[in-house]
């Protein structure tokens, strides 16, 4: 029985229950300064797992090999039209997601496998073309050998600028699952492993755990910030310990993270409450004031009156400010909302008119009045501020779906590469994902297992492949991509190009782009519009 192999392109899942391809070559078309990726896919005809092993090599471009693992779907996420779905997908059943670092295994029985080929271009790389071979060896079969052709522009792609990108990062969810105490050595290890994956992937802004953050439920205490209370009430007086924010923020700055997102100090959805400040991070019940305390209370002002000030003068110390956005409150929504908003706000302004804040939120009222400095907007509402001429960033969670943007499990990869392409079309100033490695069931603090569970057990409401886009390797290996999480990554480098290359939001090649429902969502469409950059722009 002989062994059946291909190469296929990064905007195609290779499905275990897939049809077998032909492919034996195939041509990439890369900036200097780029990362691309492709599969080598095989179909192994035993009846029962036999050893597989890829190596792939290149004289002249740094090549990593991955297997590339699947996760189980149980449904179609919701309100997703059919052509919109992916279209090689077999769910209910397992969709190829998960990278794992080693380039052996043992390949199941008459099944689809694939390792994950991610070749570096450094910025020095000739111009021209150069081959990656790679070496399939199945069994005792005859090795496979299969080559990619990367052709090199002379394009050097330059580093994206005035575009921010945000993930929120749960320092808790890494301390519940490798069992560590928040900001003990063995914590800071895994941390740093875990900002290197993040900034490697374009991000460039990094959430703050100053304060235990305010975000889906009532959450592990895990707040950077020393906070000593002398009294009680409206007569409290506060002394503050910067030790471990400021380490948070060395880590941060030696992994390539260069600006900051403050902790929100409103409660989520609705600006009702004080959030949970603590004397001590391991101490759940050692809260500064009842959970219940109203926003604009006088107990919440006087701790506000006294931490403003200081943190103002530590932001100041430590170069930071003007790299800073603060938060109110997450996610405020009608008229009772609104007013709530308002009076935080006023508040804040009274006690610190220096702090400018950013908020996701999607009723164009926060931007006309002026309440938020950098509105948040949902792709579904967000190009309502482009029309009103208000500066905003863009986000999506859950939803919208339908034929939104998205990188959900079931979102074909080829649309999952578009988020770059669309988010430099209408010129935002940043773009918010509230998952980067949200490892719970939904709102709680119940760890769920990643490799099992994608929707926080929350579906349909929560989506397959929204809380997360790395997975929890070994406490010596750190996150394991996802491929949704190395495809998102290649279309912020497809940002990276359209502004080095300082092509105008209204050119023709970008009109087709009308909406964050209506693009082009084929691999045809980027691989032709990529070539006219590279090739034919300068």
């Amino acid at each position: 029985m002989k062994t059946t192999a291909w190469l296929a392109s990064s905007m195609l899942r290779q499905y275990a229950l897939g049809a077998p391809r032909r492919t034996k070559s195939l041509h990439l078309l890369a900036a200097r300064g780029e990362r691309v990726s492709f599969q080598v896919s095989f179909f192994q005809p035993f009846l029962k797992p036999v050893p597989a092993t890829a190596v792939a090599l290149c004289r002249s471009l740094r090549v990593r090999v991955r297997r590339v693992g699947h996760v189980p779907v149980p449904h179609f996420n919701t309100f997703t039209p059919f052509d919109e779905r992916d279209t090689e997908a077999r769910i209910p059943g397992y969709v190829p997601d998960v990278l794992y670092p080693e380039n052996s295994f043992n390949a199941p029985p008459q099944e689809i496998s694939s390792f994950w080929i991610t070749v570096e271009v450094p910025r020095s790389a000739k111009a021209g073309q150069h081959e990656v071979v790679v070496e399939l060896s199945c069994n005792d079969c005859p090795k496979t050998r299969l080559v990619a052709t990367v052709e090199v522009a002379a394009v050097t792609i330059k580093p994206r600028k005035q575009f921010r990108i945000t993930h929120w990062f749960y320092a808790d969810a890494l301390c519940d699952w490798y069992k560590v105490q928040p900001w003990d050595e063995a914590f800071w290890t895994i941390c740093e492993k875990y900002m290197r994956n993040y900034a490697d992937h374009g991000l460039d802004m990094i959430y703050v755990p100053m304060f235990t953050p305010p975000l889906d439920g009532v959450k592990r205490p895990t707040q950077l910030l020393g906070v000593r209370q002398k009294g009680k009430g409206t007569k409290a007086k506060y002394e503050f310990d910067w030790t471990n924010v400021i380490r948070w923020i060395r880590l941060a700055r030696q992994c390539g993270i260069e600006s900051w997102e403050w902790t929100h100090l409103f409660t989520q959805w609705g600006v009702k409450h004080a959030i949970r400040i603590y004397r001590d991070t391991h101490d759940d019940t050692s809260l500064l004031w009842p959970a219940d305390t109203a926003a604009t209370s006088a107990v919440y002002r006087n701790f506000l009156a006294q931490f403003l000030p200081k943190f103002h003068e530590f932001l100041i110390e430590h170069q930071l400010l003007g790299q800073s956005q603060f938060h109110v409150s997450d996610e405020p929504h009608g008229d009772e909302h609104l007013a709530n908003y308002r009076a935080a706000r006023e508040m804040l302004r009274e006690l610190a008119p220096w702090m400018r804040v950013m908020d996701a939120l999607s009723d164009v009222r926060y931007g006309k009045e002026g309440l938020t400095d950098t509105p948040i907007p949902s792709i579904q509402s967000a190009l309502e501020y482009v029309d009103a001429r208000l500066p905003s960033w863009c986000y999506y969670c859950c939803g919208p779906r339908d034929r939104y943007l998205n990188r959900l499990l079931d979102s074909p990869l080829a649309k999952i590469r578009m988020n770059g392409w669309l988010f430099y079309r209408w010129g935002f100033g940043g773009f918010l994902h509230w998952g980067y490695n949200y490892w719970y069931k939904s709102q709680t603090r119940q760890m769920i297992d990643p490799f099992v569970v994608s929707d926080g057990l929350g579906w349909p409401g929560w989506a397959y492949g929204d809380p997360f886009v790395v997975y929890p390797g070994s406490a010596e290996v750190g996150p394991l991509d996802s491929i949704r999480w190395e495809v998102f990554a290649e279309s912020l480098q497809d940002y990276a190009l359209l502004q080095t290359l300082g092509v105008d939001m209204n050119s023709n090649l970008l009109k087709p782009l009308k909406s964050f429902q209506d693009f082009p969502k084929t691999e045809v469409w980027i691989n032709t519009a990529r070539r006219r950059l590279l090739k034919e722009w300068m």
